[in-house]
């Protein structure tokens, strides 16, 4: 690993960090044209919003430029809006929109937004189900209410885990592993791969397993995979006495460095037949890096920790070399977006482009890996 060829790479995200935030005021980027480098943005952050927040405060953190920390105060303060939706994808929001301004910047604001989302968060918990479903505004999910859910969904957790220790109750603690645990009943098979979706009864028992973004409902969408490492390892550092978790987050990182190709830059689903010809996922691959980065300072095993960070540097030396702009010398685009990330490859949206949860994780990676932070900092 070069340390100045991540350091070149931070430097130009930072660039491009600029350059998005003069050309959205107000409204949050989701995703942009692989060629044009246009954002299709969101006014109120659709499930995404927090991602740009995080990069702002990321971007403040290691700087110290005060730009970037007026930006990170004024989208964060767009995101107060946010705190009442019924969607449990508000985890996403608030944990990287919010929670990073409290944790890096010591903002009040951010921390105050960050527990009343928790708290209504939590509010959404069915006890008898065990977890907290998608919610009637649950952002692109084809069946939405109170018996279906989904793996994107255990991002609420640490959210939920995040705000006991800062108000110190436990009920959120308790909501928050028992709908993670219910997730790796619902969603993580037997060999460690994982299903996207599910239907439940009233009771919490599994009646389908299904994906709306994947293959097919047999097959391993690429970011459910890295979703689940990212959650359960985000959740077990946040609950580390709950063991389950730190061995869902093995099982299914296990199964992903077993899957991931041989250039680590993953497919958009690990079982589409049209491979290797069709779309890989940066997104996905960055998701799973930085997952991986998290979890190999948690393992006890110092062997399989080592496979982990490895794992996950061939991934962003890849990203960082062969996506991210610009790609040449006569590459005129806004430099630092990563390239290759495959929104939906089913309804065939976004399927070559940048994607602001792929530029999150891979600047949150590089910042981990020149030392700007702690890999299970946050």
């Amino acid at each position: 690993m070069e340390k100045e060829l991540l350091r070149e790479a931070y430097h130009r995200i930072l660039e491009g960090i600029k350059i998005t935030a003069a050309s959205t005021k107000g409204k949050f980027p989701h995703y942009a044209d692989g060629q044009t480098g246009e954002w299709t943005c969101s006014p109120s952050g659709d499930w995404t919003g927090g991602y740009w927040n995080g990069m702002l405060w990321l971007a403040a953190a290691s700087t110290k430029d005060s730009q970037y920390l007026n930006w990170a105060r004024e989208w964060t303060a767009l995101l107060e809006q946010r705190i009442e939706s019924k969607t449990v994808f508000r985890g996403f929001l608030f944990y990287y929109g919010a929670i990073l301004g409290s944790i890096l910047a010591g903002d009040q604001m951010a921390k105050d937004i960050a527990i009343r989302a928790a708290k209504s968060v939590a509010s959404q918990y069915n006890s008898n189900a065990g977890l907290i479903p998608l919610g009637d505004e649950a952002e692109e999910a084809s069946s939405v209410g109170p018996t279906e859910t989904n793996i994107d969904g255990v991002i609420s957790s640490p959210l939920l885990f995040w705000a006991s220790k800062e108000i110190g109750e436990t009920s959120l603690v308790d909501i928050g592993i028992n709908h993670a645990l219910k997730h790796i009943e619902l969603c993580i098979r037997e060999d460690g791969s994982v299903c996207q979706s599910a239907t439940f009864d009233p009771s919490g028992n599994l009646i389908r397993r299904y994906t709306h973004k994947g293959y097919s409902d047999n097959s391993t969408w690429g970011r459910a995979q890295a979703w689940a490492m990212m959650h359960f390892t985000l959740s077990y550092m946040w609950a580390p006495h709950e063991q389950k978790l730190l061995d869902a987050a093995i099982q299914v990182s296990d199964w992903w460095v077993r899957h991931l190709p041989d250039n680590g830059v993953a497919f958009w689903d690990f079982d589409d037949p049209g491979k290797p010809h069709t779309n890989r996922d940066t997104s996905a691959t960055a998701i799973g890096a930085s997952a991986l980065l998290k979890l190999s300072c948690l393992v006890q095993d110092e062997k399989r920790g080592k496979v982990y960070q490895e794992t996950a540097v061939k991934s962003i030396t890849r990203l960082v070399s062969d996506y991210l702009t610009p790609t040449s010398e006569q590459d005129r685009r806004r430099p630092g977006m990563l390239l290759g990330g495959c929104f939906n490859k089913k309804l065939g949206v976004a399927t070559e482009s940048e994607l602001i949860w792929g530029d999150y994780y891979l600047f949150e990676s590089l910042g981990g890996l020149l030392g700007y932070f702690k890999p299970n900092m946050f």
